[in-house]
């Protein structure tokens, strides 16, 4: 293996443990929304009906829905994200 192969296998490899780490991260902003999100519902969940029936009127709870279906479509970019990365790899492996 020559001194570039050498420097071209490191920088792939230092590509790749990026891509594992922004992918890591996204993963656990993920998580954390989901862990939120199921407070929030359950938090809900523990109001008399007068009073959830008010907070689902508000303009926050409306951005809290829209703001979970973006997360949900994030969800799954990330998983394409994923599986892009997974074809690179194999691509730099093959």
């Amino acid at each position: 293996m020559t001194d570039d192969d050498t420097k071209t296998a490191e920088l792939n490899a230092g590509e790749l443990n990026q891509t594992q780490l922004a992918h890591s991260i996204i993963e656990s902003l993920l998580e954390h929304t989901r862990i939120v999100s199921d407070l929030i519902a359950l938090m809900a969940q523990a109001l008399d009906q007068d009073t959830t029936k008010a907070l689902t009127l508000t303009a926050q709870w409306q951005s809290y829905l829209e703001s979970r279906r973006k997360m949900e479509r994030t969800r799954e970019e990330v998983e394409k994200f994923v599986e892009m990365m997974k074809k690179v790899d194999e691509g730099q492996k093959g």
